[in-house]
């Protein structure tokens, strides 16, 4: 399986981009990222790419991959609606538009999250900003998935660019065993969100084209 990513620097993209070396069954990962990572292996290749609402300059290389990991996002906190979903919502048609143009189009996995609102009537900016890029998705000729996660503990390096995100985390660390039998339907790993993105991008996959938290566990599971 050759996989891309996208967002690979930040918390969810580091689990994805671990779990994808990690398995053997993946033969070559592509992280596409403003910076390059630091982050060295034998079946990973980068691009360094700065425009992400056009890829015309890299199109020869986003062709035959079998699934694309779409993890690049940001918080909403302290950011106007315009801002917002230009990072959320044009850049990720944007991505998903260049794949489809350079064909044929790999399976596509867009994290979004727990709250996100299809129908646009929410007060929060940001659940009907993911709706809409969920809509729009799901609309385009290709198999998509809609990873709906909860709250994500990091584990295996992983770090959120938030700061505040940071402080919950590095907070709620001892606790997550604890937070995990208490509410297994809303607690997962950076790690498990990654095995859960493998396995619905394999062929076979009878995952809900809307993965929620009690789906990614069971996923990463293997007991799909």
């Amino acid at each position: 399986m050759r996989v891309i990513v996208f967002g690979a620097s930040g918390m969810v993209g580091h689990g994805a981009l671990h779990a994808c070396l990690l398995d053997d069954s993946v033969t070559e990962v592509l992280a596409v990222v403003r910076t390059p990572l630091s982050v060295q292996h034998p079946r990973l290749r980068q691009i360094v790419h700065t425009d992400f609402t056009d890829y015309t300059a890299v199109q020869d290389q986003l062709t035959g991959f079998d699934a694309c990991f779409y993890c690049l996002g940001v918080s909403a906190v302290g950011r106007e609606e315009a801002e917002y979903t230009r990072i959320t919502y044009d850049y990720a048609l944007a991505a998903a538009r260049a794949l489809l143009a350079a064909g044929p189009a790999p399976t596509f996995v867009y994290v979004s999250g727990e709250g996100t609102d299809p129908t646009g009537k929410s007060r929060q900016m940001w659940a009907r900003v993911k709706g809409r890029t969920e809509n729009d998705l799901r609309a385009l000729p290709m198999t998509a998935y809609m990873f709906r996660p909860g709250f994500i503990q990091p584990v295996d390096g992983a770090v959120s660019r938030t700061p505040l995100y940071r402080t919950m985390y590095r907070a709620t660390a001892a606790l997550h065993p604890l937070l995990k039998r208490l509410f297994p339907r809303h607690i997962t790993t950076t790690a498990a969100v990654g095995r859960a993105m493998l396995a619905v991008a394999r062929p076979g996959s009878n995952a809900p084209a809307v993965v929620r938290n009690p789906d990614i566990n069971r996923l990463a599971a293997g007991t799909d």
